[in-house]
Formats: C-alpha cells, structure tokens, sequence
C-alpha cells in the first residue's frame, strides 16, 4: 500500500476520522502513503478503521479523544508523536449540526455545538501549528462548509460555526506561511454520511425538500465522501505546495450558483 503514492512518508492526524469523511479520509491517505493517527470520541470505530487500514497494508492507529477538552487533545498529541513520529498534515474534521430554528435553539445547544465545532478546531490548531512549525511545517486542512459564506434556514449555530472555523484556516495561511504552513478549508456541500443524511431528513421534516428537488437544484446529486476525501488528498500533500489560504468548495457547483 502507498508505494509511491501522493502522501508518501507523511504522517497525518485525522480529528474525527472513526467514521463519514473521517473514515473515508482516512483510508485514502494511508493508500496514498501516510501513516494515520485518528482522533476521536469514537473509539470503538475508530479501531474499526484502524483495522480496516492495517488490512489493507497501511499504518495507523486511533487515539480517543474528546476534542473539546485541552487536555484530551494534548494526551493524544502526545500519544501520536510517541508512537508514530513528528507529524506534518493534519486534517481537523470533528463537529457535527444542529438543524432548529434560531428561536427555539437553546443557550446549551449553542454551546455544545460552538465547543464541538469552533473550540476544537482553536485547541486542536493551537497545538499543531507550534508543533508542525517546530518541525519544518507542514498542510493543515479544515472541514468547514458552504454554510460559511451562504445562510440556511434552521441551521443559525452551524453556519455561525463554519464561518468561524473557515475564519480560522484563512488566518492560519497568513500567521505561519513563513513557518512553511499551509492551511486550506473545504467547503462541502450535502455529502452522504451519516450526518449528511440525518441533516436532510430533519430539513425534509420542517418542511424543506432536499431529498428530490431540492437536491437536484442545487448541487445536482448528493456528494459521496470519497470525493471529499480525494480533494483533502490534493491539499494534504506536495502537489498542492503552492495553494494557501483557500475555501476550497466540493459541492458541483452551488456557490457560485448561489
């Protein structure tokens, strides 16, 4: 597995790769050559993942981590350096949504969602820029979303939240380009996951018809998670040694269609 393939002799860490474009990721960067450490709550998938890369020739291992805690992020930091070496991609994932109405969504629901999606994102990012600095530098990829430069109905917290995090990545390509970082965001649209499907049913259920004309209106068909991951490939490794600071939509064309 990886001989000569894109990420050779890269080692990555994965926030939130047990499972959906985590997992996808995942698989690909150890086809393409990487060792693979995995971040996540999830442990139980995480090590199924894990299996499923060993499987296949490839090197990993997961780490459980809830990236909403300092400590948690910096016990598998360390756990990943010890095992596997100094690390120079990193592709920050883990979050989630919440699809309700902003006058109905609560103080803890904002909360949870800005600490899971937003926070992480800032502790996790914290640790490695120093540490990838330290060591030469490295790419740095962000999941954030369409929903970070268009609004959606019912999706307030969320959109505020990839906003952010795609706020981050931009200032991430300025802060430490010279410290030989690159840091891209990707902007998916629906994307068929777990999480992708359960945000369409609950849109469908307020009213919204994503499930057919919706779709079909706006991104065509709905996105597999192997096309997101190819696109975190390219960011992830040398062919992109000159692309720094931008959102990078996966999504068919619906940004620019508006």
């Amino acid at each position: 597995m990886g001989q000569g393939g894109r990420l050779e002799g890269k080692t990555a860490v994965i926030t939130g790769g047990a499972t959906g474009m985590g997992r996808a990721t995942a698989l690909l960067f150890a086809q393409q050559g990487a060792t693979v450490s995995i971040f996540d709550i999830n442990e139980e998938e995480g090590r199924n993942t894990v299996q499923m890369i060993r499987e296949n020739g490839g090197k990993a291992g997961v780490f459980q981590c809830d990236v909403t805690k300092a400590a948690d992020i910096d016990a598998a930091f360390d756990a990943s350096v010890t095992e596997f070496g100094a690390y120079n991609v990193l592709f920050n994932h883990a979050g989630s949504i919440i699809v309700k109405s902003l006058h109905e969504t609560t103080e803890e629901e904002y909360d949870w969602l800005m600490d899971l999606n937003v926070k992480s994102a800032f502790l996790v990012c914290r640790r490695a820029v120093k540490e990838m600095a330290d060591n030469g530098g490295g790419s740095i990829v962000i999941t954030s979303s369409i929903a970070a430069e268009l609004g959606y109905a019912l999706e307030s917290v969320y959109c505020m939240s990839k906003a952010a995090v795609l706020q981050l990545s931009r200032t991430i390509s300025t802060e430490y380009r010279d410290a030989g970082i690159r840091c891209n965001a990707i902007c998916p649209g629906f994307v068929e996951t777990a999480h992708g499907l359960k945000e369409i049913a609950e849109l469908d259920a307020a009213g919204q018809e994503w499930e057919d004309s919706g779709m079909a209106a706006t991104q065509g068909r709905i996105c597999y998670p192997e096309e997101v991951a190819r696109t975190v490939v390219f960011l992830a490794s040398d062919e992109a040694s000159f692309v720094n600071g931008t959102a990078t939509y996966v999504d068919n064309g619906w940004h620019a269609k508006g």
